[in-house]
Formats: structure tokens, sequence, C-alpha cells
């Protein structure tokens, strides 16, 4: 996705449909600042908060298959005007999707319809989604897209496997971990796109003579380690062998991000907080393969480094870049944007380590909760009138 690339001046329809970031990530930001603290609330008891599961399948399938698909679709409406040189999918049609989403969201949350309906309802967005990446590329004949449709496919089938497993009493624990291994290698190949790109034009605006380094077979093993530990972790989930393959991709992606120079964008934090999230991908590839070889942190806290740190971490800063760039505004992060990069890390850093200081549980998820959803909540408040109103450039 490039900042160039501007809203069509033939469109007029309303500004908060033109593109698909803006619908999308509005809507991830409000619904990460209510899901978070809603979730926490069911936990503890409070208020007698339901949804159609129970708490915790709730909080992983809306964390898995809801805020996250609404972040994906953010981004590959958008960029896939660039990729295949075709308008962007705005209106009605957008529209549609953005409210299938958000239905889904309801039916999951508000449990007033049967389960069977509900999970209908929720499994069409993806499905849908996948539909209107497919058809975009096969249009434009952009065949070496195609892994993009592969990935959101797989997205599609993993959720409607969660709902058919969990409705039929089964276990889940398969589909969330195919749609992980799915964000992993979209942060690992769209990371190694845009990363190196924004780096470079930062250095470029500089004026210094230093630019990162080229794709080359490293980035290709790198993404290839990360392709197969998650295809094994999938697969079977424990195992000596699948830590170590965890490690191993992540000791190369460490190698990987460090041939991006990312120390020299210290100067904006735009660019920076890509490197930072880009760290947060090979942490959780290190903190995870550790725990699985029984080193470390207990498995599911290392998974957060990837769902807490990675994806909150880089989301926040494509979503914060793309908002800016793509309404006509500088691309510059002030104090307002660095905050919320700020609140996310913390917020991020606690989740993942915060069990293991021996605090207590309340204490840990309330003050990763609050940090990390009110990320999203002062992205909401400070980049939404961005995303209601049009363009400056138009």
């Amino acid at each position: 996705m490039t900042d160039a690339k501007s809203e069509d001046a033939d469109y007029r329809g309303p500004a908060f449909f033109s593109m698909g970031f803006r619908p999308f990530f509005l809507g991830t930001a409000l619904f990460a600042g209510v899901a978070v603290p809603a979730w926490i609330l069911m936990l503890s008891g409070v208020g007698g908060v339901t949804a159609l599961y129970p708490a915790r399948l709730w909080h992983v399938h809306e964390m898995v298959f809801g805020f996250l698909p609404a972040v994906i679709m953010g981004f590959m409406l958008t960029a896939i005007p660039n990729w295949t040189d075709r308008p962007p999918i705005r209106g009605y049609e957008l529209a549609g999707l953005w409210s299938l989403w958000l239905a889904g969201r309801l039916a999951i949350a508000v449990p007033w319809f049967s389960p069977s309906f509900s999970a209908i309802v929720d499994g069409g967005f993806l499905v849908a989604a996948a539909g209107l990446v497919w058809r975009e590329i096969a249009a434009a004949k952009s065949w070496r897209h195609a892994p993009m449709g592969v990935l959101v496919t797989l997205y599609a089938v993993a959720n409607i496997l969660f709902h058919v497993l969990t409705l039929g009493g089964q276990s889940a624990d398969l589909p969330p971990r195919m749609a992980l291994g799915v964000i992993l290698v979209l942060l690992t190949v769209i990371g190694g796109r845009i990363i190196p790109n924004f780096t470079e034009e930062f250095l470029e605006m500089l004026g210094r003579a230093e630019r990162p380094a080229p794709f080359s077979r490293y980035d290709g093993l790198a993404i290839l380690l990360v392709v197969f530990s998650a295809i094994a972790w999938i697969i079977q989930p424990r195992g000596m062998v699948i830590g170590w393959l965890f490690v191993l991709a992540g000791i190369v992606s460490a190698g990987r991000l460090a041939r991006w120079r990312g120390w020299l964008t210290w100067r904006e934090p735009l660019v920076l907080v890509l490197h930072v999230g880009y760290g947060w991908v090979v942490a959780a590839l290190l903190l995870f393969g550790g725990s699985l070889l029984g080193v470390g942190l207990a498995p599911q806290d290392a998974l957060h480094a990837l769902t807490t740190g990675a994806v909150g971490v880089m989301t926040l800063g494509v979503m914060t870049r793309a908002s800016l760039g793509h309404t006509g505004r500088q691309r510059h992060a002030g104090p307002l944007t660095v905050t919320i990069y700020l609140l996310a890390f913390m917020g991020a850093l606690m989740r993942v380590f915060g069990p293991a200081t021996g605090l207590t549980n309340h204490l840990v998820m309330g003050f990763a909760a609050a940090s990390w959803s009110g990320a999203y909540i002062l992205f909401a408040i400070s980049y939404g009138p961005f995303l209601l109103r049009p363009s400056l450039d138009e």
C-alpha cells in the first residue's frame, strides 16, 4: 500500500465509504475499545454481561475472527487498487461489506438469535471479503497477488470451522491456530513489503545515503521459515521440533529486521513504530518457540506477543499512516499519535510479561486491557474526524 493513491474525484457518495480504510479502521478501533473491557467484565462476572459463547471462546473468536479481519480488510481494500490498477471498492458495495462485519459482531455479542443464524451471519463476512479479493485479482489478472486471496480464503474457512466445531460441542482449538498462522504469515509478508519501502522513503527525504537492504534470498528464507513454523504448529501444536522451528524463524527474522536499519528512523515515530511492531513479530517467534521448549513464558502468554504485541502495534502503525496519507494530511506522528503507540506497547508488555511478575491476575489483565484498548479508543477520537470527512486534497 502506498500513500500516493488518492481517492477518486468522480466519487460523489459519503466520504466514509469512499475507501476501505475509513469504515474498517474506525470500526476496528471502536470495537477493540469496547470488546476488551467487555471481556474483562465477563471474566469478572460483573453486570451479567453475556454473549453467544462462554467468555473465553467469545474473546478468542472476536479478537481472532472479528477484530483482526476488519484490520486486514481495511488494509487490503486500500491496497488492492494499487495492486490491480482498478477503482477502489466503495459506495454501496463497501457499505454492505462493512455492515455485514458489524452484523456479525452484534450477532455473536447479543444472544437474541439462534446460534446457527448468528454463525451464518458472522461467517458470511469473510466469505464475502474473500470473494471480493478474488474478483479484483482475477479482473486485473494480477495473479502474483493470488497468495493474498488464498490467505483470506483460509481465514474464512477457519472461521466457519470454528462455528461448526463449537456448535457441535467439540474442541475449537484448531481454527484459531489456523487464523493466527495466517496472521503471522501476513505480518511477515506485508511487513517485509511496506517497512523497507517506507523506511527508504523517509531516509531519502532526510538526504541520508543509507538504505534498507533490498529483498533477497535472505528475506525469502525468513518468510519460508515462518510459513513452515505456522503450518507445523497448526498440524501439531506441541513438540520440541515445532519449538526449534519457531526459534530458528525468530533468529532469522531478527536478522531481517536489522537489515532494514530501523534505528535510523528514530526522528519519525510513524515509521519507527512499524519496526517496533515487527520487533514484536520476532519476539513472538522466539518467546513462543521457547515456551514450546519449556523455557521462559507459558505458551498462552508468549502467544500474546503476536496478538497484543505484533498485531496491536503494527496495525496502529498502519492505521495511523494510512489515515493521514490517504486523507491528504502530513505523514507525521504528533504527540497524540505517539501516545497511541505507547499505550498499545505498554498494554502488550503487561499482557505478555505481567503474569510472570507475580502480580495478581486482575491487576495484570486490568492494566493491559485499559492500556491496549485505550490506544484504540484514542485512535477513534483523534482520527475518527479524518475518516468521516472528505480528504483535504479532494
